[in-house]
């Protein structure tokens, strides 16, 4: 079957084998077919300017201008340490108290399991 199909960049007709840029060499790919790599230390889009080598420019970004970090890569996610006193705990998210607004874990979040002094009134252990 040959269903004619009008290439989008150099506007020649082809079957559905040869419709793709590489399958007929398209001249003109460079017009439709864009796309911009991403660095893989950093995760950064690299803009690669028409006639230039995608690989050779992002290879330039690895040597000259990545901000990859490797000691990032191990980025602690348990850095809310809790306030109570003798405490080493530490959560992933901030448990603030509402009354004092001190951060604790969830052991100790509630008023009266850290000795809350910001309320004249202890709220129930309820």
């Amino acid at each position: 079957d040959f269903l004619p199909l009008k290439c989008d960049a150099c506007g020649e007709v082809f079957c559905k084998d040869h419709i793709r840029y590489d399958d007929h060499k398209c001249g003109s790919s460079y017009k439709k077919n864009v796309q911009v790599p991403v660095c893989p230390l950093c995760n950064t889009p690299i803009p690669v300017e028409k006639g230039k080598i995608p690989d050779i420019v992002v290879g330039a970004h690895m040597d000259n201008d990545c901000k990859y970090n490797p000691a990032q890569q191990k980025q602690r996610i348990f850095t809310n340490k809790c306030l109570k006193p003798g405490c080493k705990r530490k959560e992933m998210m901030k448990v603030l108290c509402e009354q004092c607004g001190g951060n604790f874990c969830i052991k100790h979040r509630h008023p009266l399991d850290h000795e809350c002094k910001g309320s004249s009134h202890p709220t129930s252990k309820a």
